[in-house]
């Protein structure tokens, strides 16, 4: 089971969601579960250190797909991380790390911000084209947004659809729930309040330790279909 999260504006809180959902999955299921960082902040959230080599090393060399595992690292005993690396990530073995990634394992990837090719500076485009991928080839492709205009404008002008949808509820928004449903065209399947100990555990690198239960309780329709 691949899931993929993803937001179109950055600060959504795609990173947290992803780390939180395979905490939830790592939790109630017996298949292991692996969190995939395209975006280099999961090893600062859960308190890890910086890791040299990873998924982007991985990508630029001639490694067989096997040699990823010895890479991985535990974060809980059911749970574990692939680190983004330091190199700059490309899509050039992409079909050999979707086909890796087919397991009977959880494998949850935070995909960060997923742009229009208009928007993709130059020298970028092969990043931009594995988060794509990856979130094409997910069998739940999860926005995480909060209800903004300006995010939703740019979810609307893209060309695929999420299978669903991650609301980070927010004080003084004036779009509703249902506004977001129906301009993305996918249903919310789960509604993650912006909470202090939330933010209080990612700034300690705690986060497997001071899992927020109300947070986890919120995101408990998106991990029974996993």
């Amino acid at each position: 089971m691949l899931v993929t999260c993803w937001s179109t504006k950055g600060g959504s809180g795609t990173s947290v969601v992803a780390a939180l959902v395979s905490l939830h999955a790592a939790q109630d299921r017996d298949r292991p579960v692996l969190l995939v960082d395209l975006c280099g902040d999961l090893p600062a959230v859960f308190g890890c250190a910086e890791t040299t080599s990873g998924l982007g090393e991985w990508l630029r060399s001639d490694l067989a797909p096997c040699s990823l595992e010895r890479g991985l690292e535990e974060l809980t005993p059911n749970l574990s991380l692939l680190a983004r690396g330091q190199a700059p990530l490309t899509a050039r073995r992409a079909d050999e790390l979707v086909d890796w990634l087919d397991s009977d394992a959880v494998v949850v990837v935070d995909a960060g911000v997923l742009r229009a090719q208009s928007q993709v500076a130059d020298g970028v485009s092969g990043e931009e084209d594995l988060r794509w991928r990856l979130a094409a080839e997910a069998d739940r492709s999860i926005l995480v947004t909060r209800a903004c205009y300006l995010a939703l404008r740019r979810t609307v002008s893209l060309p695929v659809r999420p299978s669903g949808v991650v609301l980070v509820a927010e004080a003084g928004r004036s779009l509703t729930r249902s506004d977001c449903e129906r301009a993305i065209g996918a249903p919310v399947l789960a509604t993650v309040a912006v909470d202090p100990d939330i933010a209080r555990a990612v700034d300690a690198g705690m986060l497997r330790t001071r899992v927020p239960k109300g947070a986890i309780k919120a995101l408990g329709r998106l991990c029974e279909e996993l």
